[in-house]
């Protein structure tokens, strides 16, 4: 199977900027990593955003992550990549891509990677 790679993820304190990256470490075009989601403790899978492998505009799943999250891809390198601006405390946890865009990670089987941890903590 394909095995997504997640990176990027580290500690910031509120307010900072981080930009994770996800890639494939096989190059194929039959698994794209094209959504992110994230889990933070104690808490449900949370989808963040996809952008489809047909649409370049990205889908978030919430307006409050609009403005502050960005998702973009680079086709030719596989490789999808969420930009996290004005980062809250509430954004700590641990991000996932993954190769479908679903109403509900928390039932999701497909495939996803490894996940990086992000903490914002002063």
């Amino acid at each position: 199977q394909v095995q997504l790679v997640e990176s990027g993820g580290g500690l910031v304190q509120p307010g900072g900027s981080l930009r994770l990256s996800c890639a494939a470490s096989r190059f194929t075009l039959d698994y794209t990593p094209i959504a992110w989601f994230r889990q933070a403790p104690g808490k449900k899978r949370e989808g963040i955003g996809c952008i489809s492998s047909s649409n370049s505009n990205p889908y978030y799943y919430a307006d409050s992550l609009k403005g502050r999250f960005t998702i973009s891809r680079d086709v030719a390198k596989n490789t999808l990549y969420l930009q996290m601006n004005s980062l809250k405390p509430e954004d700590t946890a641990v991000y996932y891509c993954a190769t479908d865009c679903v109403a509900d990670y928390n039932t999701y089987f497909g495939s996803w990677g490894q996940g990086t941890q992000v903490t914002v903590s002063s």
